[in-house]
């Protein structure tokens, strides 16, 4: 009797919502066709950590999927296979585990031929990977081996090149929208200026969106550094202009001031990035500090990245769950699925590390009002890329 072929699927870097629906509908399709599937626990530490020939040892990285166990994860957010920031190509020796260890190795190591080998050991035939471009940077790296693998986008700054579109971006712009709009409610009353912080590392795309949509005063973004009191003086008009007496702005956690330095803290992760943080709550005291005026800071973090995902980043997330599995079907690996114009697509995995994806801020951005620029949109796609 012939062995079921097996495909394996993991998740890494941050949650979002969606990540959950991917996985179901992987899991879905591959049952259907005869495949075996198993999930990697805590992202590519589970390969990191796996030990050939031990299955007693691996079982806490290691999750059979079958329909039972799938059959309802959609509903949540997250992702419930877990994720962890491990990255096979440059472990550090603090996380190596002792059996990975090799005389001699020196740090940080490249254990891909450790990774493929545990691979092989559980029978894998091919490896769906969904994350951010740390994840799928790693992914190209293993595409590089001949082993066969599948790559999802996901991360909310929509930041992955090569696609127009991430799972969980939809989400974290209604999760951001929806707050900002409940924000007003105590800033108005009291007469402030609102300053509300966003995730966004290198791509300013999600707070120019949502002050977009919110309909905020200004919104500064990673792209564009920007002047304290340029940015007062626009935020105290802004105030006095408004009937109610207050004012809003969105900032991205990786803005800069200009001849400034990014605001970041603690040790840097396996793929050199230490936590971002703080730009909202400096700008907050600077701004208070030019003007005089009460200010209501608001770090939205990791409510973006909350619940359920919404209806788009479901319909996204399971339709990029099918086009991998079309491909594997079809024989085919080293690609990553995308968006591009409003219509599925793939593109090589070693593509999406030959290029950035950032704001087009001469299209969508104005530099000298700190504030969004949308216009002429006719034949645009529907976020805008």
């Amino acid at each position: 009797m012939n062995r079921k072929k097996k495909i394996a699927i993991l998740t890494g870097g941050g949650d979002v919502p969606g990540l959950n629906a991917t996985i179901k509908q992987v899991v879905w399709r591959a049952l259907q066709e005869g495949y075996e599937v198993v999930g990697l626990r805590r992202g590519w530490e589970a390969l990191a950590a796996y030990k050939i020939g031990d299955p007693e040892f691996n079982k806490p990285w290691i999750q059979p999927l079958v329909w039972n166990t799938v059959r309802t994860i959609d509903r949540s957010g997250g992702t419930f296979l877990h994720s962890s920031r491990t990255n096979p190509a440059k472990m550090r020796e603090k996380d190596m585990f002792e059996h990975v260890k090799t005389e001699g190795m020196t740090y940080p190591a490249d254990i891909t031929d450790h990774v493929v080998a545990a691979l092989e050991d559980l029978g894998v035939s091919a490896l769906i990977t969904i994350g951010g471009d740390d994840t799928l940077s790693y992914s190209a790296r293993l595409h590089r081996t001949g082993f066969p693998i599948m790559a999802i986008p996901k991360t909310m700054d929509n930041d992955v090149f090569g696609t127009d579109y991430c799972i969980g971006f939809s989400t974290a712009v209604t999760r951001s929208v929806d707050a900002i709009t409940q924000l007003r409610t105590p800033i108005g009353s009291h007469e402030r200026i609102g300053i509300i912080e966003l995730f966004g590392r290198n791509s300013g795309e999600t707070a120019l969106i949502v002050s977009y949509l919110a309909g905020v005063n200004r919104s500064i973004i990673s792209e564009v550094p920007f002047h304290m009191d340029v940015l007062a003086e626009k935020l105290k008009a802004d105030k006095a202009n408004n009937p109610s007496n207050y004012a809003i702005m969105t900032i991205s956690e990786g803005a800069t001031e200009i001849d400034g330095d990014i605001h970041q803290v603690g040790e840097a992760d396996a793929y050199g990035h230490k936590k971002l943080g703080g730009i909202g709550k400096h700008t907050a005291d600077e701004i208070k500090r030019r003007t005089g005026e009460d200010i209501m800071y608001q770090n939205l973090a990791y409510l973006m990245r909350c619940g359920a995902p919404d209806a788009l980043d479901r319909m996204v997330a399971m339709n990029f769950g099918n086009l991998a599995m079309d491909y594997l079907l079809k024989g085919l690996s080293g690609f990553m699925c995308a968006l591009q114009g409003g219509r599925y697509t793939a593109v090589p995995l070693p593509s999406i590390v030959e290029g950035t994806k950032r704001v087009n801020v001469p299209r969508y951005y104005d530099p000298l009002e700190y504030r969004a620029r949308i216009e002429n949109v006719s034949g645009m796609p529907m976020f805008l890329e």
